[in-house]
């Protein structure tokens, strides 16, 4: 028999990548998402005529669908392939901003790459320290193409080394305000504030042609698929489509009844289907039907901001990326004894797009002012860690979904206020105006960084894992997505979870 590893998303190819290395077999099943032929007919039409050949109707058709999202999704490429709509998971969907993948890569076809290591305070209350995720770090980013510089976030990150990284060159306004906040490194330093170029998962080939939030139409964000694609030339390695409803752990082996009916069966399991399958996966198959599940949540926030300066030139003008441009990391024990996370976005289209939305229709003829306030726009949106934020309640339903209510955290508000106020300051100091009136909190679970329903403990009670992600009762079933983390800090959660992913991997009996 094989490993069964159940989800092709960044935490599955991991797992699987740990796994091959120690020559083991390994199946991964998959619900097989893939973008439906007209839009990769279309992006293929966009990538091989090139940005310069561009023209408008070519562009404002590649981005229209993303302008007419439904609401509580996220699309790329003019396509839902990547995220299941929320009714088919929850019973209640708009209680939370929280989705599922059943595609091929999960959800890092929707992700914005931003990729940090934990900081080894943020994660002090984990089973495991720093010193056990170094190594799957290095061994991740090995397939994870990272770009980046090294800059003050080396000392806060020393896990992820930006030495001899190529870092994608910053937007126009990015750059004026590194060289702004480079000239005040001391008040930055009273502000216990760490600003640097942001670490993303792209590929150094990348054009610059400004349609990241649209779908990159090389491919050019790292998405799980890649991984995907270079583990199915390994001989010991196989893949095939089909959803996991339920599981059942023997003596000598797990069987894993898929939704059409069929059996399978592993030597073990390792469960990367994403936070809402996985809960709905474990639940289904516990001896208790009234168990219940709680996800812990980063409550994240966006806080818009002005330039003063002139710039140089119009930032709607190519070459630029609309991924994070730098991000902010405050680390104030007055605000919290973890850090607060923050990326920051320059221009791109929906900054016009949602202000024309929200407040034309009330000053007719106004379009062409609020383009212009577009391209002064900044956007910062920043992230707290777990222990500040909501939790989410997961019951199964009599129909096989989940039953998500929301237990709100009394510390939430005082902390988004502290955060707000010591980002602004931040953003002061590269000569912004932060328009802290706006600032806009994201709904539970919308910063997709979420997890903890089942987490490690190094002595494990029920509705917890040991170290290697298994739950308490079970020896061979291991947890690997985000489920098994014990808490989520700031920082960006991809990169650890991969990590964490890898870890188990290469440790499992």
């Amino acid at each position: 028999m094989t490993d069964l590893v159940i989800g092709s998303g960044p935490a599955g190819v991991s797992v699987a990548t740990a796994l091959l290395a120690r020559g083991r077999q390994v199946l991964m099943l998959d619900g097989g998402g893939k973008l439906d032929a007209p839009a990769q007919d279309r992006r293929n039409r966009l990538a091989a005529s090139g940005p310069d050949n561009w023209t408008a109707a070519d562009v404002q058709s590649w981005q229209a669908p993303q302008f007419d999202t439904p609401p509580g999704q996220v699309r790329r490429f003019g396509s839902d392939f990547a995220m299941v709509p929320g009714a088919e998971t929850l019973v209640s969907p708009e209680q939370i901003g929280l989705r599922a993948s059943h595609a091929v890569g999960g959800l890092s076809n929707l992700w914005g790459s931003a990729v940090l290591p934990n900081r080894a305070e943020d994660i002090a209350d984990w089973p495991i320290s720093m010193k056990d995720l170094t190594p799957h770090y290095r061994a991740v980013a090995e397939f994870l193409p990272i770009s980046g510089r090294p800059d003050a976030l080396q000392t806060l990150f020393p896990a992820l080394s930006m030495q001899d990284r190529v870092p994608l060159t910053p937007s126009p306004q990015a750059q004026q305000m590194l060289q702004r906040w480079d000239s005040q490194k001391p008040n930055l330093s009273e502000l216990g504030a760490h600003v640097g170029l942001a670490r993303l998962a792209v590929d150094p080939g990348c054009q610059y042609c400004g349609q990241c939030l649209h779908g990159c139409p090389w491919g050019y964000i790292y998405s799980a698929q890649k991984t995907l694609a270079e583990l199915r030339h390994n001989p010991a390695f196989q893949y095939r489509t089909g959803l996991a409803r339920r599981f059942e752990e023997h003596p000598d082996h797990v069987t894993v009844t898929l939704e059409d009916g069929e059996s399978l069966q592993a030597t073990r399991i390792f469960v990367a289907a994403g936070v809402l399958e996985t809960a709905r996966l474990f639940l289904t198959s516990s001896p208790n039907p009234a168990a219940r599940l709680q996800l812990q949540d980063s409550q994240h926030f966006f806080l818009p901001s002005l330039h003063r300066w002139r710039a140089p030139r119009r930032p709607d003008r190519r070459p630029y990326h609309t991924l994070p441009q730098m991000f902010i990391e405050l680390d104030d024990p007055g605000i919290s004894p973890h850090l607060v996370h923050a990326q920051v976005y320059t221009w791109n289209e929906f900054y016009s797009h949602d202000l024309i939305n929200s407040y034309g229709s009330k000053l007719p003829g106004s379009a062409p002012l609020w383009r212009m306030l577009a391209r002064r726009l900044i956007v910062a949106q920043a992230f707290l860690h777990s222990a500040h934020s909501a939790r989410i309640n997961l019951l199964l339903a009599t129909d096989g979904r989940l039953v998500p209510t929301v237990q709100t955290n009394d510390a939430t508000e005082n902390v988004l206020g502290q955060a707000t106020s010591q980002l602004a300051q931040v953003l002061k100091r590269a000569g912004l105006i932060p328009l802290a009136f706006a600032r806009r909190p994201g709904e539970v679970g919308s910063s997709f960084h979420v997890g903890g329903s089942v987490p490690m403990a190094n002595a494990p009670s029920s509705g917890q894992s040991d170290i290697l992600g298994r739950p308490k009762g079970l020896s061979r079933v291991h947890l690997v997505d985000a489920s098994s983390l014990p808490s989520i800090p700031a920082t960006t959660i991809t990169f650890s979870v991969m990590a964490n992913a890898h870890r188990i991997g290469t440790l499992a009996p």
